[in-house]
């Protein structure tokens, strides 16, 4: 009930109790939060304020404030502490109860009398720094976009790797408009900083930056390993009054303190307006804006951020990011196997019905249907189950159906089937024991041993012409051809296991890779009955296997030298892509933290 005041016993040895009349929650905009409490006897009240050192030391009489406040702030929030001020104010006795409950904040949160600061240390989770390397060694840009401090945020983000230790950090700290000066942008070093302890706030060496399209300004050309950094009140005043400069310093910005939430679905945005694709990582209710946002949100919480977020890690911490990439990245590359597989089925059979219809002849039904569920719906499924490979690696996969590299793969394989069919199908016809079949036909020579086959051949009358030298051809090499483009298609490291551990496929591909050859070399009569095909001579069917050797030859070939020369675009395109920019984004102070003390 509201109406009613909670109360807290200190300790049983306490001669006095606490109750709180009111709490003004926190909130990430003004970086606070407070209480309105009475000692229980007393007719006057306190108020409790906690939050940003920065803010809360403004909001408390300058006299109350120590000197030395930014320099103690600064030596411990360079050391990756997590900090926090607490101030006090007692009321006047004039403020009910009643008055309390309708009295808007700001008029309590002012006046306060500063009381210290509360020192965290909030050390990185063990598997944080592993997993960054592994998104570096991957050329994956990691981003920290954090509530807390900014020189406590530089400092993890250094013990994090995030930013390596040669390399330098350049603050932006942008001024709105004031007194008819237009807004402008500070630039200076975090790890040169000049104090001055009149401030509330360290203030630093001035350099000069220009950014241009080829990078800083002449003087500082030559120095490649840089990163920005900026508070939330410098990026509101940036994509304000320097929208020009939005993306340029997106691409080199590393760290974004003390962002609002709203702020955060901003550098999401900026992100994605400069082509990158974007991954974010969260864990809290501030969150939920950029964690939809993103491409791909990764939820640390089964709390709020889960319910905006695609994904929801069961473990909170970030060593599910690469996973993620991993698994997403192999069924992505499944996917365009299997397409890849389909689209050659349907071309490899449309082949064959092609080349039969130019004899009147055509594949028979329990042969379309050996096609369809031994091989292919076997195949499909099983070629699918390739686990995931086990490292994240530079090379990324192509992004859609529709490019280049795979529909080179897809023609030439098309055009390699259709060629051994083709000539499959021609040569067969120009063999010495080569016929119109009949019933009576003996080409395998069997007449002394047929007597029986031949009396009850000679009673049936095929009306498809199914039956046929030619139709017994096209359909040896069409079957060996769907398994041949299965095992091509089915592409391993770097995105996939290879093949070889995918043991239902290997098993299903030898299964049938034994039959065929079988029923190719000997004769079952309820076999060739079934599947509709006749005896041809021994020599022809050597023949047979040696175009299917042949046709898989070529079909690999191809298939890596098109797998060589995509590599190879690839890499110079990356290559040339890394001078400016990577091409994700994984954010989030609770990236490299543990969870919050607050």
């Amino acid at each position: 009930d509201e109406s009613s005041e909670r109360v807290c016993s200190c300790s049983p040895q306490s001669s006095y109790e606490i109750g709180i009349v009111r709490q003004f929650p926190f909130s990430s905009g003004l970086q606070r939060m407070s209480v309105v409490a009475r000692l229980l006897g007393e007719k006057r009240m306190d108020a409790y304020l906690k939050g940003a050192p920065e803010v809360v030391a403004s909001l408390c009489k300058k006299e109350t404030v120590p000197e030395n406040f930014s320099d103690v702030l600064e030596e411990y929030t360079k050391q990756g502490f997590r900090v926090i001020a607490l101030a006090h104010r007692r009321l006047e006795s004039k403020l009910t109860w009643h008055k309390v409950q309708n009295i808007n904040r700001d008029a309590i949160e002012v006046n306060m009398e500063f009381l210290g600061m509360i020192v965290m240390q909030n050390k990185l989770k063990a598997e944080t720094p592993s997993v960054l390397e592994d998104l570096r060694r991957a050329s994956i840009r990691t981003v920290m976009v954090t509530g807390d401090n900014m020189l406590t945020a530089i400092s993890v983000a250094r013990d994090c790797g995030m930013i390596l230790p040669q390399d330098r950090v350049i603050i932006a700290d942008a001024l709105p408009p004031k007194d008819g000066h237009a807004a402008q942008i500070n630039w200076h070093y975090a790890d040169n900083p000049t104090k001055h302890a009149s401030t509330l706030s360290p203030r630093f060496e001035d350099i000069q930056i220009q950014l241009d399209e080829d990078g800083p300004g002449d003087e500082h050309s030559a120095m490649e390993h840089y990163h920005f950094a900026m508070s939330g009140k410098s990026f509101a005043v940036i994509t304000e009054h320097f929208q020009d400069l939005v993306q340029k310093l997106v691409l080199r910005g590393t760290v974004f303190a003390r962002m609002a939430p709203d702020q955060k679905t901003q550098l999401v945005e900026a992100l994605q307006s400069v082509d990158y694709f974007v991954g974010m990582c969260g864990d809290g209710a501030n969150d939920c804006g950029a964690l939809k946002r993103a491409h791909s949100g990764i939820s640390l919480s089964e709390l709020e951020a889960s319910v905006a977020s695609p994904f929801t890690s069961r473990t909170p911490n970030i060593s599910c990011v690469p996973s993620l990439m991993r698994e997403g990245r192999a069924a992505l590359i499944t996917s365009f196997c299997v397409f890849k597989f389909m689209a050659l089925y349907s071309i490899i059979q449309y082949i064959s019905v092609t080349l039969l219809y130019s004899i009147l002849s055509n594949l028979g039904d329990f042969q379309f249907l050996f096609i369809d569920i031994a091989i292919i719906l076997l195949i499909v499924f099983t070629m699918s189950l390739n686990p995931a490979w086990k490292e994240l690696v530079a090379q990324r996969p192509p992004s859609g159906l529709i490019s280049g590299p795979l529909l080179f793969s897809v023609l030439t394989q098309i055009l390699i089937c259709l060629s051994f069919q083709t000539l499959a199908f021609i040569w067969v016809k120009k063999q010495p024991w080569y016929e119109v079949w009949t019933p009576s036909s003996d080409a395998c020579n069997l007449s002394s041993t047929a007597h029986f086959s031949l009396d009850h051949n000679e009673t049936e009358h095929d009306d498809h012409n199914i039956k046929n030298y030619e139709n017994t051809t096209v359909f040896f090499v069409s079957a060996f051809q769907y398994l041949i483009v299965a095992i091509v298609f089915s592409k391993g490291k770097p995105f996939r296991q290879p093949s070889y551990k995918n043991w239902p496929f290997v098993l299903s591909a030898i299964i049938l890779y034994a039959f065929l050859l079988f029923i190719l070399f000997y004769r079952v009569d309820g076999i060739d009955w079934f599947l509709e095909i006749v005896c041809v001579p021994y020599q022809w069917r050597i023949t047979i296997l040696l175009i299917i050797a042949v046709n898989a030859a070529v079909c690999i070939l191809m298939e890596v030298s098109n797998i060589t020369a995509k590599t190879l675009a690839m890499f110079r395109q990356f290559s040339f892509q890394c001078v400016s920019k990577w091409k994700l984004l994984v954010t989030l102070w609770d990236l490299v933290r543990c969870e919050s003390l607050m």
